[in-house]
């Protein structure tokens, strides 16, 4: 179903330092799980909750101060995220591109073109995003076309995984240009030719609307094209950056997971027969299995806060091939800690809370659906194997949003 298209920029708020970003996260986390359950039953897309976010200036983060932005730290990044997505992990993944495409713009967009964009998120536009194709083939797969009709450049193809896209008002893809080179271009939501469908049917993050994106004809203009054929073999940080935030993603759904079945087990919980104990809080297996999540939970979360600075320090200085292969790394790291941490607690919430837990009104299964769902964003095996192969063979890992 396609639906209406954002309202209009409303320029944010300032925000400049961290404090303030966690200030602002923990203000819209509290009213954003207020209604998470019900967003979740009944597929309510969260329009009036990401115009409250982007009102919030969160979306602004890491704009470079040399374009007018407070250029925060990953740190306070991955922060922001695990508090939001704690709320409600859809809110969470709904903006995470929009920080995937700054760092890509900061890597090798044009100064034209990072004077431009970087200006528009500051004035509160949102910037989306036209996934992967549809189908069995390679992600890189791309039958997503940049040809010239009539003496103008027109994009033509259809896109899937498309989050955040029905909310934003820029919606870069990727596309093939005239030579077969790949290239991003960014098309506006409300030019002619753009429609965003609302067809994502996920069993978790339901309400992230990661479907399906249709260009047809989209009349485009060179200073929106970003020629990333040009730049393949230069070094960057925006595929780890992007990979960082989907490890916070999970890692505020496994703290989502560890608080409800806390609360759970405290007061509804009943104790166990032969336990001989009165509440199930005092059983010492459940004792003992909550101790082990939260050792696990707060592994996971030392490991992506250090990946965060790796990649602060990193950025600092000019990127190397072997700097980026080192933040590479360090995020492979986190994804995996994390992703295992929101599995684990999202499904031992219901051995320890118990049968009543599963439930319907308590709706504590989203926290494991969510999980499931958002941690196939990648696979992580193969996490594992760039992280040995670089250890063991000194193997560079591949340059894409992924990695």
């Amino acid at each position: 179903m396609t639906q209406p298209r954002p309202e209009a920029p409303v320029r944010p708020q300032r925000i400049e330092s961290h404090l303030e970003a966690i200030e602002a996260a923990r203000r819209l986390a509290a009213g954003f799980a207020e209604g998470a359950i019900e967003r979740d039953r009944d597929r309510r897309l969260p329009f009036e909750e990401i115009a409250a976010y982007t009102a919030s200036g969160l979306g602004t983060l890491t704009v470079p101060r040399a374009h007018g932005g407070p250029e925060l730290g990953l740190r306070t990044l991955v922060e922001v995220f695990e508090i939001i997505s704690a709320a409600d992990a859809s809110l969470g993944q709904i903006p995470q591109n929009q920080f995937g495409v700054v760092a890509l713009l900061r890597d090798i967009g044009t100064p034209q073109q990072q004077s431009r964009f970087f200006a528009d998120i500051l004035a509160g536009h949102r910037i989306g995003n036209a996934g992967p194709e549809k189908g069995r083939r390679a992600l890189t797969y791309n039958q997503t076309k940049l040809q010239r009709l009539d003496g103008r450049l027109v994009l033509t193809g259809e896109r899937f995984y498309s989050t955040g896209a029905i909310f934003a008002h820029w919606i870069p893809t990727r596309a093939a240009d005239e030579e077969g080179r790949p290239v991003q271009v960014w098309v506006r939501h409300d030019a002619p030719g753009v429609r965003v469908e609302d067809d994502w049917r996920s069993f978790g993050q339901r309400t992230t609307a990661s479907g399906t994106v249709v260009f047809d004809r989209v009349a485009v203009e060179p200073a929106d094209i970003i020629p990333v054929w040009q730049f393949a073999e230069r070094p960057g940080l925006a595929g780890p950056i992007s990979q960082l935030i989907q490890a916070a993603i999970d890692s505020g759904i496994a703290k989502a997971a560890l608080d409800d079945a806390a609360d759970f087990v405290r007061t509804r919980a009943r104790p166990w027969m032969d336990s001989g104990l009165e509440s199930a809080q005092d059983d010492p297996t459940i004792i003992h299995s909550f101790g082990a999540l939260i050792a696990d939970y707060h592994a996971a979360q030392a490991v992506l806060y250090e990946a965060a600075a790796t990649l602060d320090a990193i950025a600092a200085r000019p990127v190397t091939a072997d700097s980026s292969a080192a933040a590479s790394v360090a995020v492979a790291e986190a994804k995996i800690l994390t992703t295992e941490s929101a599995l684990a607690a999202a499904e031992t919430l219901f051995d320890l809370a118990g049968a009543a837990s599963t439930r319907a009104g308590h709706a504590l299964d989203r926290h494991w659906r969510n999980a499931r769902v958002h941690t196939l964003h990648d696979p992580v095996r193969w996490k594992y194997h760039l992280i040995g192969n670089h250890q063991l063979n000194g193997a560079l890992p591949a340059r894409h949003q992924w990695n």
